[in-house]
């Protein structure tokens, strides 16, 4: 049986659609901005950390889970051993991705709001307030990419800083600067 050049070329185009409606479909998944939480799938922030004297833990771990229903989110603390997790209520992330805030309540505790923002492209969680007991200083969880690693040793607060002395550096005016004179800082 002889083939035409025509027969042939029908042959080969039958067989390139039939390759083609056969391939799997690539899922393809949203692109996630750069510094922006993932739309879907697990991220978890920590700082949890021994204490070298008494080897106990210290820190805090938020663990996201987002889903396309609802995001969750696991959150654990320390009090001396490490707390049971908290499932958070009232989970919040901007359509951004980049701030969240969620709401718990630890056994025993009154109910609090925790809020904070992405920084460092996306490998820190920043909290607002309350580190070493200065809700000034905000609290900094990285992002945990290897989970069979051990955690490190806990660093002490730095000493806090009297509130007189801020108060005098309030009270004292701040010096003039005449318009012919100019004064660059030392760095």
């Amino acid at each position: 049986m002889m083939t035409t050049p025509r027969a042939a070329l029908a042959g080969a185009i039958l067989l390139a659609s039939c390759a083609v409606i056969a391939a799997p479909k690539l899922a393809r998944k949203p692109a996630t901005p750069a510094g922006a939480l993932p739309r879907y799938g697990m991220v978890v922030y920590s700082d949890l950390c021994i204490h070298p004297d008494s080897g106990e833990f210290g820190g805090q771990r938020i663990t996201l889970q987002r889903f396309s229903e609802v995001d969750t989110v696991l959150y654990e603390y320390t009090a001396g051993g490490l707390s049971w997790p908290v499932v958070a209520s009232d989970v919040n992330i901007d359509p951004r991705g980049r701030q969240l805030y969620f709401t718990v309540q630890p056994p025993d505790e009154d109910e609090r709001t925790i809020s904070g923002k992405l920084a460092d492209g996306g490998n820190t969680l920043v909290l607002d307030g309350g580190y070493c007991g200065d809700a000034a200083v905000p609290m900094r969880l990285a992002r945990v990419t290897d989970f069979g690693r051990k955690a490190g040793a806990c660093r002490a607060c730095p000493a806090p800083k009297p509130h007189k002395d801020r108060e005098k550096e309030e009270e004292t005016p701040a010096p003039s600067i005449d318009a012919g004179q100019t004064t660059t800082a030392g760095l």
